[in-house]
């Protein structure tokens, strides 16, 4: 009784693994950049980021300090028939519907020590991701470990 006690009340104290709650104002943020990914991603994306991001990323100082949030949204890229006809042939693209889920990172060396001092988290339709969805998320950021796990460079 006591070990199953102990268990439960470890696992209380251990802190969460990923991200589990929707940063309040994330639209309100300074974009970082846009960008487009092919492949299996296939979408249109822009990269947002809370005060803390923006200031580290304008002095172009690494490591991202704890903080830092960084959020990723991203949509169907769909043909604009509306700017197509005006233009008289194909050639405007505008985001459509949203698309593999509302993403965040965020900075905290001590309760994310274990994915490199960064909590990953997605949302779809405002829902928190499986955790399978989720593990899948430090191994792919810890390719670049150089630049602190983050992959969006700073477009001014």
């Amino acid at each position: 009784m006591k070990r199953i006690a102990f268990a439960l009340l470890l696992a209380m104290a251990t802190p969460p693994v990923f991200v589990d709650r929707i940063p309040a104002g994330y639209r309100d943020w300074r974009l970082i950049s846009v960008a487009r990914e092919e492949g299996s991603l296939d979408d249109v994306r822009a990269v947002l980021g809370n005060d803390v991001a923006i200031k580290t990323y304008r002095e172009s100082k690494l490591p991202f300090p704890d903080g830092t949030v960084i959020a990723r949204l991203a949509w169907n890229l769909v043909a604009s028939e509306q700017d197509n006809r005006v233009f008289g042939r194909p050639q405007s693209f505008v985001a459509g519907t949203p698309k593999n889920g509302l993403q965040f990172m965020v900075k905290d060396s001590k309760k994310y020590a274990s994915t490199g001092g960064w909590g990953f988290g997605q949302f779809n339709d405002g829902k928190m991701a499986s955790d399978s969805v989720l593990k899948t998320c430090f191994p792919c950021h810890a390719a670049i470990k150089a630049h602190d796990l983050v992959f969006t460079h700073y477009a001014p």
